[in-house]
């Protein structure tokens, strides 16, 4: 298990993006499997994609759920469909698996896509308009509220 912390590199965001929970439980894996490897991108400052090398699946293998804040992938396991075959050596993994990973406020799975052993999963920020930052004025020393 990793002791790397990533909360050094966060100490300026103040509760505005707690997006980096999403890399910290990353980190952390706290299933403690590896399988199947995966990677966490951004594009951009309000979109993201979880990547998972799930070689050897199909769609109907897959399952992506998300419920109550957690995005759920699961993979099963499928039977031996090529019968009157003896593996010399099986070196694709094709054994159940699950993944979870907790989001953060605001971000909404906008869908996923298995192309080339690769399962893609679009991720987006939405902030709401009371929730997003807004400039405050500096007076020019009059108490801003007059009776």
């Amino acid at each position: 298990m990793s002791a790397f912390s990533m909360a050094p590199l966060f100490r300026q965001s103040i509760g505005f993006d707690r997006f980096n929970d999403l890399f910290e439980s990353a980190l952390r894996n706290e299933a403690g499997s590896t399988y199947p490897p995966y990677n966490i991108e951004k594009h951009g400052d309000e979109r993201y994609r979880i990547v998972i090398a799930a070689a050897g699946f199909q769609e109907s293998d897959l399952d992506v759920q998300v419920e109550r804040g957690v995005l759920s992938v699961s993979g099963g396991k499928r039977e031996n469909r090529s019968e009157g075959v003896t593996y010399l050596h099986q070196g694709i993994a094709q054994r159940a698996f699950k993944l979870s990973f907790r989001l953060v406020d605001h971000i909404e799975v906008k869908g996923a896509e298995l192309r080339n052993g690769l399962l893609s999963i679009e991720l987006v920020r939405i902030v709401p308009e009371e929730a997003s930052p807004k400039r405050i004025p500096i007076g020019s020393g009059r108490p801003a509220l007059e009776s």
